[in-house]
C-alpha cells in the first residue's frame, strides 16, 4: 500500500490540474444546459364512498366512510401517468406542437413524449399524489402541472362512474321493456307492477344523481405555482461531484503509474 501523503507530495500538481480542467469542462458544459424551472401541484385521494351510491343512500353507514380515501386509492390514480392518453388530450389543450416547436406528422406525439419526459407523476411517501413539471418557462411549468392534475382528476372520475352509467343504462332499459309490455298486452295497473315501475323510478333517480354529480377522485391540496428559482441544471451539486470524482480519479491514476514505475 502505497503512502498516499508522499504520493500526493510529489503528484499534486498534475492530480490539481486534473481537478481543475474537469472543473472547468463540468462548468462550460453545465452552463450551457437550458435552464429549467419546476413546478409542483399535490393532492389527496378522495373517499371511493362519494362514488358508490350503495353508500351514499344507505343512512345507516354515512357517518363510518371519512371524506379522505387511502394512499391505496392513488396506485390507480399514479397509474394513470404512465398512459400517453393523458398527455395528448394536454397537448391539444396548450397546443404544445407549437410551443415545443416540433414539426412533421408526428408533432402531436413527439410534443406529448417531451411532456411525458419532463413532468412525473407519483404517489409520495406521505400518501399524496404529487405531479412535477419542469419547463424552460416557469409559468408555463405551472400551467402544465395544472393541467395534468386536471386531467387525472377527469380520468379518473370517469372510470369511477362507469359502472354507475352502465347501471343506470339497464335500468332505464329494463323500465322500457316493463312499460311495452305493459302497453302491448293492454294490461291494468296492479298494486304489483305499479310498485316495481316506482322501484325502478327510484333507482333511475339515484344514479342518474350519481352519474350527474361526478363525484371528485382526488382533492387539490396545492396547485403549482411557477417558481422564484430554476431547479435545473443543479450548478452547485455538479461541481462539486466533479471535484470529488476527478480528484479520486487523478490520486488513482497516480498510484497506477507510481507503481509500475517502482516496479
Amino acid at each position: 500500500m502505497p503512502d498516499l501523503v508522499d504520493l500526493f507530495v510529489r503528484w499534486w500538481k498534475k492530480i490539481l490540474f486534473i481537478v481543475i480542467a474537469s472543473l472547468l469542462l463540468a462548468a462550460i458544459v453545465v452552463l450551457k444546459k437550458s435552464k429549467k424551472y419546476l413546478s409542483v401541484a399535490t393532492a389527496v385521494p378522495a373517499s371511493t364512498f362519494a362514488s358508490d351510491k350503495g353508500k351514499i343512500f344507505n343512512e345507516n353507514i354515512q357517518e363510518l366512510y371519512s371524506t379522505l380515501g387511502t394512499p391505496d386509492d392513488l396506485d390507480a390514480v399514479s397509474g394513470l401517468g404512465t398512459l400517453d392518453t393523458l398527455y395528448l388530450t394536454i397537448c391539444d389543450k396548450l397546443s404544445l406542437p407549437q410551443y415545443y416547436h416540433t414539426n412533421g406528422t408526428a408533432s402531436r406525439q413527439d410534443a406529448a413524449d417531451r411532456l411525458k419526459k419532463n413532468s412525473k407523476i407519483y404517489k409520495s411517501e406521505y400518501g399524496n399524489l404529487k405531479v412535477k413539471v419542469w419547463d424552460k418557462e416557469k409559468d408555463m411549468a405551472a400551467k402544465m402541472a395544472n393541467e395534468l392534475m386536471s386531467q387525472l382528476q377527469k380520468m379518473f372520475q370517469q372510470i369511477q362512474s362507469a359502472g354507475n352509467i352502465a347501471i343506470l343504462d339497464g335500468l332505464l332499459t329494463k323500465k322500457k321493456e316493463m312499460l311495452n309490455k305493459v302497453d302491448s298486452l293492454n294490461l291494468a295497473p296492479d298494486e304489483s307492477r305499479t310498485s316495481q315501475i316506482l322501484q325502478y323510478d327510484k333507482l333511475i333517480n339515484e344514479y342518474q344523481l350519481m352519474v350527474e354529480n361526478k363525484p371528485p377522485a382526488l382533492i387539490i391540496v396545492e396547485n403549482a405555482r411557477p417558481a422564484q428559482y430554476y431547479d435545473q441544471p443543479k450548478i452547485l451539486l455538479t461541481l462539486v461531484a466533479t471535484a470529488v470524482l476527478s480528484f479520486v480519479f487523478a490520486l488513482l491514476t497516480a498510484v497506477v503509474i507510481d507503481s509500475k514505475k517502482t516496479h
